[in-house]
């Protein structure tokens, strides 16, 4: 993959407070991060030495191709071994560094239900997201009934979501930033794209409205997340591809086929 790939004209690097943060964790340190903002939430909040490595998608390290032949993101170099696949890393490294912040419930049961919903997450609320974006109308009307649909399934996920948080809050589980908060955190904070894009998102008045912007509200002024977002002019191009069903990300082509979460 390389210059002549569809998407490779697309900035590739963080900029803005994210930009400051990459510089900060360029030194050596043995645990890489390759990429991937949901573990380095983790990292962060965590508060472990690493080292991040910037990808860019179109001109992969041999690094990382070495660790991860597929070169997919993130990946975790961790004594000189590979893991992958987000979720597995973020809960491998909660387990690996027990004596800093922990970020699953010591409780059997509730480490148990958080995870049944970190599944929600990444199994209903992000392919969702996706559908949603990645929507074409069918027709020309002002409210395509396509569009409706998909918008409307989207919020659905969200409501059940939302229905499951501690009642208080701010985040999902209570007072305290936890796992599940950091898997639904970068869709979180990019759902501007739905007003830019789609007409916006719709979610509806109400006690079930007002918790979920509560839950959003605390996650977009978390320190890790707000230290590690790129400025937003540098999105739109990514997202409009998304927008107009034309990116080539692994994500995007499996939504448009139809299935998971790769």
């Amino acid at each position: 993959m390389g210059q002549d790939h569809p998407d490779s004209k697309l900035f590739p690097r963080a900029t803005g407070p994210a930009a400051k943060m990459v510089a900060e964790h360029e030194k050596e340190e043995s645990l890489k991060l390759y990429s991937g903002w949901r573990v380095l939430l983790v990292l962060l909040e965590k508060q472990i030495p690493f080292q991040y490595i910037e990808v860019n998608p179109y001109h992969k390290p041999e690094s990382l191709l070495k660790l991860n032949p597929r070169g997919l993101v993130p990946t975790l170099e961790y004594n000189n071994q590979p893991l992958y696949e987000s979720t597995v890393i973020c809960e491998f490294l909660d387990d690996a560094y027990p004596t800093t912040k922990r970020l699953l419930p010591s409780d059997p049961y509730e480490r148990a239900r958080t995870r049944i919903w970190i599944d929600f997450v990444t199994s209903r609320i992000i392919p969702a997201f996706h559908r949603f974006l990645q929507y074409q109308p069918q027709s020309a009307q002002s409210e395509d009934e396509g569009l409706a649909k998909v918008r409307d399934d989207f919020v659905d996920k969200l409501k059940q979501f939302t229905e499951e948080m501690d009642p208080d809050g701010p985040f999902f589980l209570g007072r305290e930033l936890s796992l599940i908060d950091i898997i639904l955190a970068p869709w979180g904070v990019r759902l501007w794209v739905f007003d830019h894009f789609k007409g916006g998102l719709k979610m509806p008045a109400g006690k079930v409205g007002e918790r979920w912007e509560k839950w959003l509200s605390a996650v977009q002024e978390t320190e890790s997340v707000v230290s590690t977002t790129s400025e937003k002019e540098h999105y739109l191009p990514i997202y409009e591809r998304y927008a107009k069903d034309t990116a080539q990300s692994e994500l995007a082509k499996a939504t448009r086929a139809g299935k998971g979460v790769p």
